[in-house]
């Protein structure tokens, strides 16, 4: 069992919020009849769905139903609100028509082929009653046991009608209406997201606009010059080079396509891959007599076609023993297929301008949302005597107060108390300054690109920028070096370690990398031999940076470099640190990300941060390695001791007391990975010291949510329309019993690429574990006032700087293996023959453990 709520906070503003969440004003009052499905043979759901349907309606025709409108999850589940009219088991046939295999005739006076339907065996078994008095006691608090069947039940049943109507994605439902097109044959579809969620004395639904990918449909010939970056097929000269080849193949592979030359006759098929030869010069046997027949041939023989783009390469189809070839402009992506891979750079882009939507917009979209899923006539709801609320929440929240952020004593403005989440450096020096003794830059590019004058130019309103910020830089011409963005970067970055070292008869601290504008596979490159080679610091800027130097831009470089190499930028005075400030007390990040959807990668990273002070301004970092898609961290225990032990020696002191924020665990999760993860904690302080026991507490952070809150009053909204920093919401929507609450700690921000301003997302905390007795007011105080100590920038942050340090260290730590190469595209010119470039996972070198090298 977790933490019951202690409390409700009292300290901030009150005020009220509405909130994305609706009320289900009337549930199911009798017992509903739970069924098994099979469905032979074995189909996709959104199929099984349209199976179902046609049972269900010639059910009703034939009087079997008496009008009852049962439920069908598309797997394996039904719920029926009464009994149906069967003994325990009952077997159905069922003939399907492909809907566009055989599209009907547009002469009448032609005889169409003849439709043949797919036979299918669908049984119903009967499995139990499933009563609602379990979900009635949770929800008042009465009972810490989910009602997971009760849930199941509703669930099915609010996303019957919305999974018949439109395209359905996990808790998501899409529609191709006001499609965007974007980059390389992608389209953007708008949606919703719809959930379930238990709250003190009522049952919600969660409602959010949502956008993915999907391919655009039409000729595969289309898409292909598409992704190839040209307008249209004709804009393809000549045959694809290799390269060009391959990444037509590695975007297509996989997808179906209907094939469009034979008339009525539209075959569905899955491209297996593309074929290395034209139309021209691939054959297959015409026969059994073993002739040979190219593709094109047969095309302009059989079907009187010759082909436009006989010059790209054929779609492969069909088993490996026996392939069909098929020219590119005689087939057609189908629609409604979603794009799974990893979006590129202009993608991404081009996804935030489609999703970045300001508060009153998407309110209103939402308010929209609940009308189109949940029609006042839909039968299922009636059937089961549901209702829905129309109007969003109003909720009570609450506006936290800021603290004052403290820098350097010698500072013109040696204390701040920001405004609307956010200030500036101006007379301000940071609080522990380095000195810059030992340092060179490496250009990437050649002299004519960025001459030797702007690079020195730049690199003096760096120095002066730090010196002002209180960084002092006593080498203020570092040796500049050029070198190639595809070279041997390891040679590249150990060279100039060298240059710096023997120019300055001292250990290099730092080398500056000026970076060409794009290209992530360099940048990984850099941070992986720089954190794992060489054992220095490294600061990439983008030439663009360069030329348009700015101090603000310099001062942010600045913060980033003082807290590498070890200082400390800026800090909350210990009575501004509610129970941290009163006993020796360590507060960890934690976080594991998984490899990309798509990628080869087998392995997931776990990270886990430590503060060194009481401060919570610098942090050591701790990494492993694990079996992929594991949820849990497997070495807990190794990488707590790790941190506990830097602790001590930077602090001279046992932390009593250990706070934990832990990213990226799903509340379906939370039982197992607080189980094997407390157990891992318990053991590493058991091996540090027999019998050492410091209390625990486990909060869990959630950003991946779809929970929004709008501003009522004027007043209480920041500029940008959001909800002010600080508004904090525990009631209502959060748990019926649990200890858990939504922080919105950072301001509304303005999409620098977009120019445009998006909703704010609060974070869930949900704490699964408390041996130190922290209330609210307490735990939501320490959380927000943290979040103003995100070391590189001059504005309070959206999650808890420990949990987002984590995510940074276990999303450095992928440039540290070779298992991510395909993954960030590093082309094997740049590894050296100095180490054996293996599916290892590079560790960090000691130099770089005690210090922010991720940042």
């Amino acid at each position: 069992m977790f933490p019951k709520r202690p409390d409700q906070g009292t300290i901030g503003r009150p005020i009220q919020v509405r909130s994305n969440f609706f009320s289900l004003t009337s549930l199911p009052t009798s017992q509903v009849h739970h069924y098994s499905v099979s469905i032979v043979p074995d189909v996709p759901p959104a199929k099984n769905r349209k199976i179902f349907q046609l049972w269900e309606t010639a059910s009703n025709e034939m009087g079997i139903l008496d009008g009852v409108k049962p439920v069908f999850d598309g797997r394996f589940n039904m719920y029926s609100p009464k009994p149906m009219p069967f003994d325990d088991m009952a077997v159905f046939l069922i003939d399907y028509y492909e809907e566009d295999e055989f599209p009907p005739c547009e002469n009448p006076t032609l005889k169409c082929l003849e439709r043949v339907p797919k036979k299918f065996e669908m049984t119903l078994t009967k499995i139990t009653s499933i009563s609602m008095d379990s979900l009635r006691l949770y929800l008042k608090g009465l009972s810490s046991e989910v009602p997971t069947e009760a849930l199941a039940v509703l669930d099915v049943v609010m996303r019957q009608r919305p999974s018949l109507t439109f395209t359905t994605v996990g808790r998501c439902f899409y529609t191709p209406d006001a499609a965007v097109t974007i980059a390389n044959g992608v389209q953007l579809w708008q949606g919703f997201h719809q959930s379930l969620k238990p709250a003190n004395g009522q049952l919600l639904i969660n409602l959010d606009v949502s956008a993915t990918a999907f391919y655009q449909a039409g000729p595969v010939v289309n898409i292909a010059a598409k992704i190839l970056g040209k307008h249209s097929p004709l804009d393809i000269r000549g045959a694809l080079s290799e390269k060009d080849r391959q990444r037509v193949e590695k975007a297509v592979k996989g997808l179906k396509i209907v094939v469009v030359h034979r008339g009525q006759i539209r075959r569905k098929y899955k491209i297996a891959k593309l074929t290395t030869t034209d139309a021209h010069r691939t054959t297959f046997p015409l026969n059994e007599s073993g002739a040979e027949e190219t593709v094109a041939n047969y095309f302009l023989k059989k079907y009187k076609m010759e082909l436009t783009f006989s010059q790209l390469p054929l779609i492969v189809v069909g088993e490996p023993s026996r392939p069909i070839y098929l020219p590119m402009e005689v087939c057609e992506i189908v629609p409604g297929q979603r794009h799974m891979k990893k979006l590129n750079e202009r993608q991404t882009s081009e996804m935030i301008k489609f999703t970045c939507q300001p508060p009153h917009i998407r309110s209103n979209k939402i308010a929209a949302g609940i009308t189109l899923l949940q029609q006042k006539d839909d039968a299922y709801l009636k059937d089961f005597g549901i209702e829905v609320g129309r109007e969003m929440l109003n909720v009570p929240a609450r506006v936290l107060p800021p603290p004052t952020i403290s820098y350097h004593p010698a500072s013109k403005e040696p204390t701040i108390t920001p405004s609307e989440g956010s200030w500036n450096l101006r007379d301000k020096m940071v609080a522990q300054g380095v000195s810059l003794i030992s340092w060179s830059v490496v250009v990437f590019g050649t002299e004519q690109d960025i001459p030797v004058p702007s690079c020195q130019k730049f690199i003096t309103l760096l120095c002066q920028t730090c010196e002002e910020c209180g960084v002092f830089v006593k080498a203020k011409q570092p040796p500049i070096t050029y070198a190639s963005p595809n070279g041997n970067i390891e040679k590249i970055l150990i060279d100039a370690y060298m240059v710096a070292g023997n120019s300055y008869q001292a250990r290099p601290q730092l080398v500056l990398c000026i970076l060409p504008n794009t290209g992530v596979p360099l940048y990984a490159e850099i941070k992986r031999v720089s954190d794992t080679v060489v054992g220095v610091a490294t600061q990439c800027i983008q030439a663009k940076h360069l030329y348009a130097a700015k101090r603000q831009y310099c001062a942010n470089v600045c913060l980033k470099m003082n807290v590498k190499l070890g200082g400390m930028n800026s800090y909350l005075s210990n009575v501004q640190l509610p129970f941290i400030g009163q006993k020796p007390t360590i507060v960890i990040g934690a976080d594991v990300t998984h490899p990309a959807i798509g990628s080869s990668a087998s392995t997931s990273i776990a990270a886990l941060v430590g503060s060194l002070d009481a401060q919570c301004s610098r942090y050591s970092a701790a990494i492993r390695s694990q079996k992929g898609r594991m949820e849990w961290i497997q070495d807990l225990s190794g990488m707590l001791i790790e941190i506990l032990k830097t602790f001590y020696k930077t602090t001279g002191v046992k932390p009593v007391s250990i706070l934990l924020y832990r990213d990226a665990v799903s509340e379906s999760q939370f039982q197992e990975v607080l189980k094997r993860e407390l157990e891992s904690m318990l053991q590493a302080c058991e091996t540090l010291e027999t019998g050492y026991r410091p209390a625990i507490t486990y909060v869990a952070v959630q950003k991946r949510h779809h929970a929004r809150f709008f501003p009522i009053r004027k007043e209480d909204a920041d500029k940008s329309g959001n909800v002010l920093p600080g508004t904090v919401v525990e009631q209502k929507i959060t748990h019926p019993s649990e200890y858990d609450f939504y922080l919105c700690s950072h301001p509304g921000l303005q999409g620098t690429q977009v120019f445009t301003i998006g909703t704010s997302k609060p974070t869930h905390y949900h704490v699964l574990h408390d041996e130190n007795s922290l209330n609210s007011n307490t735990l939501q105080e320490l959380t927000y006032r943290l979040c103003y100590l995100y070391c590189r920038a001059t504005r309070s942050v959206s999650v808890v700087p420990p949990a987002y340090y984590a995510h940074l260290v276990a999303t450095r730590a992928r440039f540290h293996t070779a298992d991510n190469d395909e993954e960030y595209n590093r082309p094997s010119s740049m590894y050296s023959s100095i180490t054996t470039r293996e599916k290892t996972f590079g560790i960090v070198k000691p130099e770089l453990t005690n210090v922010m090298y991720f940042m």
